[in-house]
């Protein structure tokens, strides 16, 4: 049966047939699908886990259980996960443990562009490479092979355009995976010193095992074109390379990147006179091959930054430019913003009004540092609103106490925020943290978490009491405020910014695009009314716009939500 799917969906359908078990993963663009797509499956049993080294820990435990696990996440994810991942490298397998992470060259959805075949190679754990849809499904079942025959667990990287591209997949059925016995094995599952040490020799051992692997792996394959030049790459700069050069050059397809192999490697470069090494973000592949003594043309002609194209590899490669279609008009610039409605609209603005330093956060709520809000001062990672701000305040010696908050969403603030606020909690500060809780994980496209009281399946689930968790961890001022209530919203945030104690204030109100959300009738301006002062335009609504010098509200995208009318002081909107 053929089926057309996405690259996440594809490994999902090759977690099935793998006989996969347990499913534990934290939404990540572009990873997210991968387990929304297992989900579907009522053979395996899948959960949104609070945070990637949660996922990690869990999909490790069901696999010393003996059931066959996995665990997906984002670039930066990974670094949640390490330390469990880490030291699962030594411990190995009994069940076979697979790891996929979806790296994002090109910073579509993300704060770096992180590199993670560079963990692959410092865990010293196996990493496969998907270039299509087809292999996505392929690869994922042959990860498990490769782990339970070599005692690891294996990462699948996967990259945002193999993740979220179509193509053509073979499926085939479920072959179940017997739940492996559990033996009691203290030396293999506890890493005391004792028995960690000599594990370590034995991962060195599987390193070099698996390079034998490499070197006559079907995933592994030389394409000779009877050329002398040859493009070694993996992944999708393999589809870029073959689609900007075709058959001009040789090609070393590598579909395991870490670790890599070596005659192969030699035998291909002895084919050509020039060896170019098309990658992506890192020359990790280009300091192998010059390890080996192959003088391979990479990042001195390959950039360093961002995503490769055929274009580019055209251009740099052949020198040839592929020819590109004009537009009869420049395309407008079309900034990220939040949608019509948006819960933290209210809130930022309010933020904006008060010149307060806000220390932000991963989510919808990043947004809140464009213009015309441009209420944001620093974003890190997950969590790190809120230690920052803690961090802020120690640096200011409180001066800025009243003038510093921190903002952090529902799904983050269980992700990594409980600890940080704890920090504030215990080693004191007057800081100010703002929970913008829309009651879903709203960035990576509506999952659930477990402060909304549904699973993944959407049943009815145990729901963090944001309230009373803050107060458990030492919070006394704590309260709730709906953004929708401008006036509202700007005294309750004044009266916790004077507060001379640490305090939480949680923005509520569901995202405005849940389907289970009843909005109000669009609002309408009076021509008459409107003077064309454009306060309205301070909170930067798409439905909201200035024609003819008088504002306008597009009725097909308003909600309601009235935050705008508050801010007109003529009355004109309703």
């Amino acid at each position: 049966m053929k089926e057309l799917l996405l690259g996440n969906e594809a490994v999902a359908r090759g977690l099935f047939e793998a006989g996969v078990r347990v499913v534990s993963s934290y939404p990540g663009t572009p990873s997210t699908e991968i387990t929304e797509a297992a989900a579907k499956f009522p053979e395996i049993n899948c959960e949104w886990a609070p945070n990637e080294k949660v996922a990690a820990e869990v999909a490790a435990g069901a696999s010393i259980g003996g059931a066959r696990s996995f665990c997906a996440m984002k670039h930066v994810g990974l670094n949640v996960a390490a330390d469990p991942v880490f030291t699962m490298s030594y411990i190995g397998v009994n069940g076979g443990m697979v790891l996929a992470v979806a790296d994002d060259p090109g910073m579509h959805s993300s704060q770096n562009e992180q590199d993670s075949r560079n963990y692959a190679r410092a865990a010293k754990l196996p990493m496969l490479e998907p270039a299509d849809a087809g292999e996505c499904r392929d690869f994922t079942k042959l990860a498990y092979g490769l782990s339970e025959e070599f005692d690891t667990p294996v990462v699948l990287r996967l990259t945002t355009r193999i993740a979220h591209a179509r193509g053509v997949v073979d499926c085939g059925e479920r072959v179940e995976a017997p739940l492996k016995d559990y033996q009691k094995d203290a030396a293999k599952n506890v890493m005391l010193p004792a028995f960690a040490r000599p594990k370590h020799g034995k991962v060195e051992e599987r390193t070099r095992a698996l390079v034998q692997w490499a070197e006559g792996c079907e995933v592994n394959r030389i394409e000779n074109n009877g050329k002398k030049t040859g493009v070694i790459c993996a992944g999708a700069v393999y589809q870029y390379a073959r689609e900007a050069l075709g058959d001009s050059v040789n090609y070393l397809k590598l579909g395991l990147v870490w670790p890599l192999p070596e005659k192969l490697i030699l035998n291909f470069a002895a084919l050509c006179d020039t060896v170019y090494v098309a990658e992506e973000l890192d020359d990790f592949i280009e300091q192998h091959c010059k390890a080996l003594g192959v003088k391979a043309v990479g990042k001195e002609l390959f950039p360093r930054c961002g995503e490769l194209s055929q274009r580019l590899i055209r251009k740099l490669v052949a020198g040839e430019e592929l020819p590109a279609q004009e537009l009869l008009e420049p395309l407008p610039v079309r900034p990220p913003v939040m949608c019509c409605g948006c819960p933290h609209r209210g809130l930022f603005y309010a933020l904006k009004r008060a010149g307060v330093f806000v220390s932000g956060d991963i989510g919808c709520y990043t947004l809140g540092a464009s213009a015309p809000l441009s209420a944001m001062d620093a974003c890190i990672c997950m969590g790190a609103s809120v230690s920052a701000l803690h961090g802020f305040n120690k640096a200011r010696e409180g001066q800025w106490a009243q003038k510093a908050v921190a903002v952090i969403g529902d799904s983050t603030f269980i992700h990594s925020g409980i600890t940080s606020l704890i920090d504030i909690a215990y080693n004191r500060t007057d800081s100010t943290v703002i929970i913008l809780d829309n009651s879903i994980t709203g960035m990576t496209g509506h999952q659930q978490n477990p402060s909304t009281g549904y699973n993944i399946y959407n049943e009815p689930a145990q729901a963090v009491d944001l309230e009373a968790l803050c107060r458990a961890v030492g919070i006394h001022r704590v309260r709730v405020v709906d953004p929708y209530d401008l006036k509202g919203t700007q005294q309750a945030l004044a009266e916790e910014l004077a507060a001379k104690e640490p305090s939480v204030l949680i923005s509520r109100r569901p995202c405005a695009l849940l389907k289970s959300v009843k909005h109000k009738a669009p609002l309408a301006v009076d021509p008459e009314k409107c003077v064309g002062c454009k306060s309205c335009m301070g909170i930067g609504c798409p439905a909201v716009s200035m024609r003819e010098g008088r504002a306008v509200i597009d009725a097909t995208q308003c909600v309601g939500c009235g935050v705008c009318a508050a801010l007109c002081g003529k009355g004109a909107m309703a």
